[in-house]
């Protein structure tokens, strides 16, 4: 059997945005790759999968679900159709996210400093000191090249007719970047000769870039600075991106126990003795970072750091406090941000959200539950969300309830519509849902977005929950040169 009828037979919903077919055609970017796959039988396809599948198991390209009862490791699911994007809707992406993130960026510097946008009520007061990730440590203290957001992951959805949509911001350790690395690994593995045919734009910068980055945020002046990558440990649901990102980079990968604070200089124990440490990537929560400061219980971070921080003596990526500014109920204001701090219109938009804090629209979206989706406002990877739909009348009640109790602590957004793309499954072309999360990296030079990102697809027939802990995969995603 040839793929040609696996086409004829790829089944695309009439009220969702298909990225590679519109009207019975295949769009322009998607051509070059629906000529090979045509040339290829399912056979041939069904080996490209399997290769696919132990590279990935062989590499150990893992993620960590703590609820699952099949143990704690995991082999990310990949589909090996890419996700392919053009030159001018990259163009527009790129050009939305760098307003996105400088307008982050002064807010985080405004909210720890002068509070003007506080003071003139474009952002509620109450708003801001709710938030738990708001930490009044930080205020006052300028961190170097006023750069709070290194590193950013900004997730994107497209609706039913097209249009982007930012769904959230990542600010404070944004993961899944070493799968964006690896899908381009494997996908040049299996089809080499398909990325140059197709003029696609490289994403193996990114290390460099962030290494770069690092570098230049050194408070001592050496030409070689020592950079550490913190993490949590093994059993960290992003471990195995840790140590991919600590050996591209050609940095050591630390553990709390690894580092020590003395006169307010933070240093990483050797086999020679100690080294003093200029730059820490951390991958470590804010709360489990100094003992002394956050979480007296915690094991996972360097009692004294924050110290060693504040006098200038080591800079930490991403800055602490972040939270705030991708707190989901902070994310309302962006769009105002944008305007109170650039003086431009949004070029992406967010997608509609209601403060339940507010009672005219708590009402409205309770009288229309099974049209909504429910997030907690600090609750990551799909956890604590109520897709309405879906929902029972006694699990719609529960959420009501709780969101009774402590408005603050939820967002309503309007169900949308995702858009879907091609992925190989069971030696067939089916349709599923995906999202976007592009990476952006910010030094002194600027703010650097890597063509590509991480396509997360919602492999269950019908699901619009692309997160990896709930079932979700991704694909190789694809930006072309023009």
């Amino acid at each position: 059997m040839q793929t040609s009828e696996l086409l004829n037979n790829y089944l695309v919903d009439a009220n969702t945005w298909d990225e590679m077919y519109t009207d019975s055609a295949v769009r322009g970017q998607y051509q070059g790759v629906v000529d090979f796959m045509q040339r290829m039988s399912i056979d041939e396809l069904n080996k490209k999968e399997e290769l696919a599948k132990r590279l990935f198991m062989s590499q150990g390209i893992t993620f960590t679900v703590y609820s699952s009862g099949e143990g704690i490791e995991k082999i990310f699911p990949f589909d090996i159709i890419p996700r392919i994007i053009t030159a001018s809707e990259w163009t527009y992406i790129e050009e939305g996210i760098r307003q996105r993130l400088k307008a982050l960026n002064l807010f985080l510097k405004d909210v720890y400093n002068d509070q003007f946008i506080l003071k003139d009520g474009v952002v509620p007061v109450e708003m801001v000191y709710s938030c738990p990730h708001f930490l009044r440590e930080m205020h006052g203290f300028h961190v170097p090249h006023d750069i709070y957001v290194h590193i950013a992951g900004i997730d994107l959805i497209r609706d039913h007719d097209g249009t982007f949509y930012i769904l959230e911001d990542n600010l404070r350790t944004p993961s899944g970047v070493s799968y964006m690395l690896e899908n381009r690994e494997i996908t040049k593995r299996i089809f080499p000769d398909l990325i140059p045919r197709n003029n696609v734009r490289s994403v193996t910068e990114y290390p460099n870039i962030l290494h770069r980055n690092l570098v230049s945020l050194s408070p001592r002046q050496t030409a070689n600075p020592t950079i550490v990558l913190l993490t949590p440990g093994i059993y960290n649901s992003a471990y195995f991106e840790h140590t991919t990102l600590a050996r591209l980079m050609g940095v050591e990968l630390v553990e709390g126990r690894d580092l020590v604070v003395d006169n307010h200089r933070v240093y990483m124990k050797t086999t020679s003795g100690l080294q003093q440490v200029d730059v820490i990537y951390r991958r470590v929560d804010d709360e489990f970072l100094d003992p002394l400061v956050f979480n007296t219980d915690s094991m996972l971070g360097v009692a004294g750091i924050m110290s060693a921080y504040r006098k200038g003596n080591v800079a930490i990526v991403n800055a602490i406090g972040n939270g705030v500014a991708d707190d989901k109920a902070i994310y309302t204001y962006v769009p105002a941000m944008i305007r109170y701090y650039l003086n431009e219109e949004p070029i992406l938009k967010n997608v509609p959200t209601y403060q339940l804090g507010n009672a005219e629209e708590r009402d409205h979206v309770f009288a229309n539950m099974h049209k909504m989706v429910i997030k907690k406002t600090n609750e990551s990877g799909g956890y604590g969300m109520l897709m309405g739909h879906t929902a029972g009348d006694e699990e719609i009640a529960r959420y009501q309830e709780a969101i009774r109790r402590d408005p603050r602590q939820y967002i309503a957004q309007p169900i949308i519509n995702l858009s879907s793309a091609p992925c190989y499954m069971n030696g067939k072309f089916k349709a599923r849902r995906i999202d976007l999360r592009p990476y952006a990296l910010c030094g002194p030079g600027g703010i650097q977005i890597v063509p590509g990102g991480l396509t997360r697809v919602a492999l269950r027939e019908g699901s619009l929950v692309v997160n990896s802990s709930q079932g979700g995969g991704s694909k190789d995603t694809w930006v072309l040169a023009g």
